[in-house]
């Protein structure tokens, strides 16, 4: 896909410090076995948010904590390259449901290592521009309005449509799907374009 450039500039969503021996969120295997974390789910201390991550029962999801619950299956050394993506930017949004697999995307200018194998993650090389991928919670996560696009071109039907519609209707995301149809059109060679461009009309209508 041709570069576009869609949103305002990249921003930080504040985030409330987690660690692992006190904090908001627990991942398998780091202070507590799988078993343990399960166990402590059943028991009602916590709830699972994604793959193998926890967090505390009286802990209201928000942005920031899902994203930081997504990265957790990336490396260390990739997670300052990559930015979720997709459906997983628009779960983190609260706008779509938690996806089987992360989605992640990375910047095809640059070099990166790819996943290991058998990751819980799957990374797309695309192009990203200066205002495509915002901060939220200290992790890389595209803008809505790149993710709005993201959704209307590669979504699956089952979730694509309701998640265009709660993009558009989150009061705190300005996501305006007229400018991401007008971008789109401006583009070439994209897949699926037109599937995409009724996509956003619909839901558009239904907004």
């Amino acid at each position: 896909m041709s570069h576009l450039q869609l949103g305002a500039a990249a921003g930080e969503t504040p985030a409330e410090p987690i660690t692992s021996s006190g904090g908001v969120l627990f991942r398998a295997n780091d202070l507590f076995s799988s078993v343990e974390l399960q166990a402590m789910r059943i028991d009602g201390l916590l709830h699972r948010v994604c793959g193998d991550s926890y967090a505390r029962a009286d802990h209201r999801l928000d942005p920031a904590s899902r994203a930081q619950s997504a990265i957790l299956c990336v490396p260390v050394s990739l997670r300052a390259k990559v930015a979720l993506a997709r459906q997983s930017a628009a779960w983190v949004y609260g706008c779509a449901p938690l996806p089987e697999t992360v989605n992640l995307v990375t910047d095809h200018r640059r070099r990166t290592t790819a996943l290991p194998p058998f990751s819980e993650a799957l990374m797309h090389q695309v192009a990203l521009g200066p205002c495509d991928v915002r901060v939220v919670g200290g992790v890389g996560v595209t803008a809505p309005l790149r993710t709005a696009l993201d959704v209307a071109v590669h979504g699956h039907d089952s979730w694509a449509m309701p998640t265009l519609v709660r993009l558009a209707a989150h009061p705190d995301l300005q996501c305006e799907l007229t400018l991401v149809a007008r971008a789109l059109e401006a583009t070439r060679r994209v897949p699926g374009k037109n599937r995409a461009l009724a996509r956003l009309q619909s839901a558009m209508h239904s907004s």
